[in-house]
Order: structure tokens, then sequence, then C-alpha cells
């Protein structure tokens, strides 16, 4: 008796961050998938999504979104366009397929004012993100709540990876060549790798998980710890020191604690690994 091939998996923004951890991990798999980038996919057309999304898929992985968080505050409206509108777009299309969609979400939906982890639930009405990306993001998961119950929207944090733009690959770069870094001590959250991220949103998916769910790496640090370990693992010579976000202002405001409760998730493929630990796994395979 022969069983039927396995369905491909759609993964959309498949060339960020995020979606190059996806592609290494299900070539490492050997699962079926599918890669769309721009401009084949392109969030900003509706009928690009549309042409997308189809029932020969099990599911579509959205990679793809408008990440500059200053760059959403002088415009705003691709970043709702894109994080937003196109979003529910795409979870009505991905309903009409009747496949489930796999949506990322951020952090930045909290207002920052909280002393506990936020757990995995929609933010309460009364709460407000401080920021325009924040405040795309979670439009975009109401729009994907509002469509139906087949989708799982995981929101994570602080997300670093051997490659891209990224927290950690400009600290171990500037830390090379500069005696001193300031960094914000001001600002608590948990740090997330992609690759850990890529393989626990797989296996949750395996599982036929729905509904919203928090993943990064266990503890939770401020940025300056963040970066007195990158510089430490990496025995640069370089003096770190902290200081607070009024020293250096941004356009987005960020939310002063931002630390995500991963429980639900850990309950469900066990403890995650511990921020020091995937961060010392993925320097070494730093893109210079």
């Amino acid at each position: 008796m022969t069983t039927a091939p396995q369905k491909p998996l759609l993964l959309l923004g498949a060339d960020g961050m995020l979606g190059r951890a996806f592609v290494e991990l299900l070539q490492n798999q050997n699962r079926p998938f599918e890669a769309r980038t721009l401009p084949q996919f392109d969030l900003t057309r509706a009928d690009s999504i549309r042409d997308a999304i189809s029932t020969r898929f099990a599911a579509a992985i959205n990679c793809a979104a408008y990440t500059d968080v200053d760059g959403a505050e002088s415009n705003p409206a691709l970043a709702e366009q894109i994080n937003a509108s196109a979003v529910g777009q795409l979870a009505i299309d991905c309903r009409i397929a009747s496949i489930p969609l796999i949506h990322f979400s951020t952090d930045y939906v909290f207002d920052g004012n909280g002393h506990s982890p936020y757990p995995p639930t929609p933010p309460p009405a009364a709460t407000k993100p401080v920021n325009v990306y924040g405040q795309s993001k979670l439009q975009g998961e109401q729009l994907i709540r509002e469509v139906g119950d087949e989708h799982l929207i995981i929101r994570t944090s602080w997300l670093y990876a051997p490659w891209g733009k990224n927290f950690v690959r400009t600290i171990a770069s500037a830390a090379r060549t500069k005696p001193e870094l300031k960094v914000v001590h001001d600002q608590r959250g948990r740090p997330t790798s992609a690759q850990h991220l890529a393989a626990s949103t797989l296996a949750l998916l395996h599982r036929n998980a729905r509904g919203i769910y928090h993943i990064t790496d266990s503890g939770d640090c401020t940025w300056f710890d963040f970066a007195q370990e990158i510089v430490r693992l990496t025995a640069a010579a370089c003096k770190v020191t902290p200081c607070t976000s009024a020293e250096f202002p941004r356009p987005a405001k960020r939310p002063a604690y931002s630390v995500l409760d991963i429980t639900k998730a850990e309950s469900e493929l066990g403890p995650m690994p511990r921020w020091q630990e995937n961060l010392a796994k993925v320097l070494p395979e730093l893109e210079q």
C-alpha cells in the first residue's frame, strides 16, 4: 500500500531573517516546501497574495512583514498595509483554500507597562502599543482572529540569527573595532534565536496547534545584559557601558518591559533553551 505524497508547505518571505531559518530547517528535514519572495510575492498587492495561496499546500507560513520599527513612524500607511490589511487578506485566502495560516507577531503589541510576563492572549483593550509598528502588528492579529480559528499566531521578541540585520551581528561587529559601547539598560525582554523559533514553530504545526503562542529563548535580560554576553563570548576587547533610552532617542519609542510568557509553548514542547545557550550556538555561525 502506497501513501499519498506529503503536501508541501508554502513559505512566504523566505529570504528574510526568519525565512532563511525555515529554509535551512526544512531542507535539513527533507520536508517539501515552496518558497516565495519579492517580487513574486508582494504583500502590497492583493492579487499576489491570492495567487500564492492554493489548496495543494499543507499550510502557509508567513515570514514576510514590515519590520523597520523606526521607519514605521514616518511610513504608518505602509506599515499598516503590510502588517495589517495584507495579513487580513492572507487569512481570508487561506480560509478559502482551507489551509492553516502560521503568522508571526511581536512583543511590541503590548504597552510595556507590565511587571510580569505577558500571557499569549489578546492584549487588554485598555492598553495600546507604544509605536506604529506595534499597532500595525496588533491590527494584523485582530484581522486574522476575525477570519476564523484555523491559524497559529506566534509572538516573539528580540529576534537574531547568524544572518540579516540584528542586534547580535551589530554588537559583535562593533565590538571588534570599538573600545567601548553604550547600550540601554532600561528595556527588558527575551532574546530569540531565529533557528530556535523556526524549529519550535514547526513542532507546534506538527501537533496541529492553533491560537496564540509565545516562543522565545528562556530567561530575560536587558539589551545591556545581552550585549555584555555577546562581547564576553566573542572575547572582544570592548567595554560595554549601561545607559538610558533617553540618552539615545529614536523615532519609535520602545516598550520598557516586553517579556513574553512562554509557559503555554513549554507545556507543549518542553523547556525552551536559555538565551545564553542559544546565543553561544549562533555566534560561531555569524556571517561576516
